[in-house]
């Protein structure tokens, strides 16, 4: 017993760095990582949301010796893993978190519900491709015109929020309106105003058919975030498959892109491998390498250290001038 808690408080003191955040205070980070921090934690995951601790394992209900860390967590819910009905998280020690909360990363504030779902509002292994993001909006912000950030899948609007925040006008698409709603709300805990006269669009609508429709409007954007889930059913049935059909929304995205642009393709799918993940992507593209196309993945962020499930593969549409805009993207 006294081994886990004083592994736990290294595992806790290991992440406290990460707390200063690349633009400013974060409050929400993965405190435990499974057997990445030790295989005494194997099948154990902890995310930090403000103090308020949600524990996710596969079978077992949280060890008994999480009562005794200290400093203690306001509350503690628990999320079952791999389980035919997903459910929102289940009170397990502290305080009830009756009401959604606010927690902050790189100093931008997001709303959290752990009765939502079985997602709670915000993905924390995107924390560091946000601030890449942000990052590249800020060193482009001097152009003649603020980047235009397309952020399809955007689920609560993350992405959108840290582009908002750098100067770059958005246009968040997903197929759920209560999410888009949920997205408004975090611009408003910016007090960025989440309407097209500032120039910020919300959309309710299938990906691919927005794109669609995007390319024979003649739009065009500085950078798109295509973050999909692994599966996913539009309105009409259709079905939407990370290994089957990531390859054909890249091909529709990657035309809307301007040269210069950037454009994330990010998937969690543990069944594809890295390799299969490129061949994905190199589908979608063009067979000339796109004038100038030029990859970078990313790694996860330092919290996650257990398995890298998350592939994150950043892509530049190369330009005649300001040759060196994606070096400074990359910079760390």
């Amino acid at each position: 017993m006294d081994s886990l808690l004083a592994n736990f408080s290294a595992a806790r003191v290991r992440r406290a760095p990460l707390r200063a955040g690349a633009f400013g205070p974060t409050d929400a980070l993965r405190l435990l990582d499974g057997a990445g921090d030790g295989p005494e934690f194997t099948g154990l995951t902890i995310d930090d949301f403000a103090g308020r601790w949600l524990v996710s394992t596969k079978n077992l209900p949280p060890p008994d010796w999480l009562r005794q860390v200290a400093p203690a967590p306001r509350a503690i819910y628990w999320k079952r893993l791999e389980v035919k009905d997903k459910e929102p998280p289940q009170f397990w020690a502290g305080e009830r978190v009756a009401a959604p909360f606010e927690i902050v990363e790189n100093g931008l504030r997001f709303q959290v519900d752990f009765a939502a779902g079985y997602s709670q509002g915000i993905f924390l292994d995107q924390r560091d491709n946000r601030a890449a993001l942000r990052r590249w909006c800020v060193a482009t912000e001097q152009r003649e015109a603020p980047a235009a950030v397309l952020n399809l899948f955007a689920y609560t609007c993350a992405f959108s929020v840290a582009a908002a925040a750098a100067g770059a006008q958005t246009v968040s698409v997903d197929l759920s309106s209560v999410s888009l709603t949920r997205g408004r709300e975090n611009f408003q805990l910016n007090q960025l105003d989440p309407t097209p006269a500032s120039g910020h669009e919300f959309y309710a609508a299938d990906a691919r058919e927005f794109l669609r429709r995007a390319a024979k409007r003649g739009r065009r954007f500085d950078a798109i975030v295509l973050d999909p889930p692994t599966f996913s059913r539009d309105r009409d049935g259709k079905i939407f498959r990370v290994e089957r059909d990531f390859g054909a929304l890249v091909a529709l995205a990657f035309p809307l892109l301007r040269a210069g642009g950037i454009m994330l393709c990010s998937t969690n799918q543990r069944t594809l491998s890295p390799l299969t993940f490129d061949r994905l992507l190199a589908s979608g593209l063009p067979a000339d390498g796109g004038s100038g196309l030029r990859r970078r993945s990313a790694p996860m962020p330092a919290d996650f250290a257990g398995e890298p499930y998350l592939q994150s593969v950043w892509i530049e549409r190369g330009r005649t001038s300001d040759a060196d805009n994606y070096a400074l993207f990359a910079a760390r």
